[in-house]
C-alpha cells in the first residue's frame, strides 16, 4: 500500500528520545525550552514560541490567550478539521463557519462579512494545503472589523508569503507537529506570536494556569507556592515530544521541504491537464504542501477513490465541512461551495518518504481509472 500520509522517523531521533530518557526527565522541561528556541531563530528572533502537547491545545490557548471566551464569536472556514472548530468552542466562544472559495478551500472573506455581528472578535484564516492564499486582505478584513487574528497554520509549516515565513509576522500563529506534519514532535503544536501579553497568558495556561511555572519547569523545578487567576489546562508539550521535534526541525530544510515541493511540483505537471479533475490554486514556488486534494469531477469521486484503493493506493477526504456536523450545524444555512468541495474532495499520498516512481504510478491510475480502463 502507498500510504497516503506517515511520519518520517530516523535514527537521530531515536537517539534523541534515548537521551531524555536516561535523564529520567520526561515532562516539560529544558528540551522543551530548547526546541521553542530553536523554533524561534528559525522562524523570527523578534516573535515568542509557546510550545503545547498538540496543534489543537495551541489554537485553544491562543483564543483564550487573546481575551476570547463566552459570548465571543470566531469567523472560521468551514472546510478544514474539526480540531479549529473544537479548540474555539474549548474556550466558550462560538465558531461561527464561513463558507470557502472554490479555487482555493481558503475562507471566503464575502461570506464573513456577511457573518459579522457585534460578538465577532477574531477571525481564524485556516491555511489549507499549506497555501495561505491572500494574507493581506485577512489582515485588511481584520483591521476593518477590529479582529484578532488568529492563523491555524497546522498545514503551512515552512511555507512563506511574500518572502516571510509564516509565522515571523502578523498577530498569532499556530502550528501542528502531529505525527504526518511537515515536522513531527510525535504529537505537539506551538503558538507564535510578538504580542508578549498573549504569550505569557498562554504559558500560564497550558500549566494548569499556574503563574510563572514555564521558568521553573525549564529548570527542571517545580513552584509549590503559587497563584491562579485563569482557567488553565494540562497542555504542555514533554521533553519527549521535544527531542524529536528538534531533530526534525534540522532535517526540516534539507530533507522534508524540498522533498515536498519536489513531489508537489510532479502530482500538478502530471494532473493539470486531466480532464475529469480540478487542481487548486496555489504558489509552488513558497508553499510547502501538507496534503495534495485534488476535486474530482461529474460525481466519480467514491468510485476513483475504490479503484485506487484496490490499486493499493491510500486516500482521504480533507475535509467534511463543520457546518454539516451535528454540533455545529447551522440549521438550514448551507454553505454551497464548501458542500460542492466536499463532494469532490479526494486527497492522494503525499509525505517525505514518497519517491517519484509513487507519483508517477498514482498520476497513471489515476488518469486509467478515468477514462474507465
Amino acid at each position: 500500500m502507498i500510504r497516503l500520509s506517515k511520519s518520517a522517523i530516523g535514527k537521530k531521533e531515536i537517539q534523541a528520545v534515548s537521551e531524555i530518557l536516561k535523564n529520567e526527565f520526561l515532562g516539560i522541561g529544558p528540551e522543551t525550552q530548547a526546541f521553542e528556541n530553536d523554533l524561534k531563530y528559525y522562524l523570527d528572533d523578534q516573535v515568542e514560541v509557546v510550545c503545547t502537547n498538540t496543534g489543537t491545545a495551541a489554537l485553544q490557548l491562543a483564543v483564550q490567550g487573546c481575551g476570547l471566551g463566552n459570548g465571543d464569536e470566531v469567523l472560521v472556514p468551514s472546510l478544514t478539521y474539526l480540531a479549529s472548530f473544537q479548540a474555539v468552542s474549548a474556550t466558550g466562544a462560538k465558531p461561527v463557519p464561513c463558507d470557502v472559495l472554490e479555487t482555493s478551500g481558503l475562507i471566503d472573506l464575502n461570506d464573513a462579512h456577511k457573518n459579522i455581528t457585534l460578538n465577532t472578535k477574531a477571525i481564524m484564516p485556516v491555511h489549507y494545503t499549506g497555501y495561505v492564499g491572500n494574507l493581506d486582505a485577512i489582515y485588511d478584513f481584520a483591521n476593518e472589523y477590529s479582529l484578532r487574528v488568529i492563523e491555524d497554520a497546522a498545514h503551512a509549516f515552512g511555507s512563506t508569503y511574500k518572502s516571510k515565513i509564516i509565522g515571523s509576522f502578523g498577530d498569532v500563529a499556530c502550528f501542528s507537529f502531529d505525527g504526518i506534519k511537515n515536522i513531527t514532535s510525535g504529537e505537539g503544536g506551538a503558538i507564535v506570536s510578538n504580542d508578549k501579553k498573549v504569550i505569557k497568558k498562554v504559558q500560564d495556561a497550558r500549566l494548569l494556569g499556574v503563574e510563572k511555572d514555564t521558568e521553573k519547569r525549564y529548570q527542571r523545578q517545580r513552584n509549590w507556592e503559587f497563584d491562579v487567576k485563569e482557567q488553565g489546562w494540562r497542555y504542555h508539550m514533554s521533553d519527549i515530544m521535544a527531542a524529536i521535534g528538534r531533530v526534525q526541525l534540522t532535517r526540516f530544510e534539507i530533507e522534508f521541504k524540498p522533498k515536498r515541493i519536489e513531489l508537489h511540483k510532479q502530482y500538478r505537471e502530471k494532473l493539470t491537464s486531466i480532464d475529469g479533475i480540478k487542481l487548486f490554486e496555489t504558489d509552488i514556488e513558497n508553499v510547502v504542501p501538507h496534503i495534495m486534494p485534488i476535486r474530482v469531477l461529474n460525481g466519480k469521486r467514491d468510485y476513483i477513490r475504490t479503484k485506487l484503493t484496490e490499486s493499493n493506493i491510500g486516500t482521504g477526504i480533507h475535509y467534511k465541512p463543520n457546518h454539516l456536523l451535528s454540533y455545529y450545524s447551522r440549521g438550514k444555512v448551507s454553505l454551497p461551495v464548501a458542500e460542492i468541495l466536499y463532494d469532490q474532495l479526494l486527497t492522494l499520498p503525499l509525505h517525505s518518504d514518497l519517491n517519484n516512481e509513487d507519483v508517477e504510478f498514482i498520476c497513471e491510475k489515476l488518469k486509467e481509472v478515468l477514462k474507465g480502463k
